[in-house]
């Protein structure tokens, strides 16, 4: 299966795996490949998202897209899929597998850095992690709705 995946698909999962086991929110999975996109991309194979100034900071709809297709390939679970702010993105068995494997061939101060971004957006509420993430990157404020 991993060789029909994209340079992307392996990046989503090889930073959902970071922390096995985690589930992330819809904004923490935004903010977190955005983190990503802004400072590790070079490392990556490059920025993997085009992310926008939207109502809650940066956000690309191929996030969503990318881990739709995801589990459709029986990689990622989406729990709660028709309840917008009770959704988890979390991986499969094999998904955790696959993330770890592409994990594995970035430099060891990649995968730590990926794994303190995931603990770190987990570990914030909304408003702290939009808040935070308008601090670092004002530009991404632009045409928020947000007012926390």
């Amino acid at each position: 299966m991993e060789a029909e995946l994209t340079q992307r698909q392996k990046v989503v999962l090889g930073a959902l795996a970071a922390r096995p086991g985690s589930k992330f929110a819809p904004v923490q999975a935004q903010k977190l490949f955005f983190l990503i996109d802004e400072n590790i991309a070079n490392q990556i194979g490059g920025r993997q998202f085009s992310f926008e100034a939207y109502d809650y900071g940066p956000f690309d709809k191929e996030v969503y897209h990318e881990l739709e297709a995801l589990k459709q390939a029986e990689l990622v679970e989406i729990q709660n899929p028709h309840l917008r702010g009770e959704r988890r993105y979390t991986l499969t068995p094999e998904g955790q597998a696959v993330g770890q494997a592409f994990a594995e061939t970035l430099a060891p101060n990649m995968r730590d850095y990926i794994g303190r971004i995931s603990e770190w957006v987990r570990s914030l509420t909304f408003a702290e992690l939009v808040g935070s993430i308008y601090k670092a990157y004002p530009e991404m404020k632009a045409n928020s709705i947000f007012k926390g």
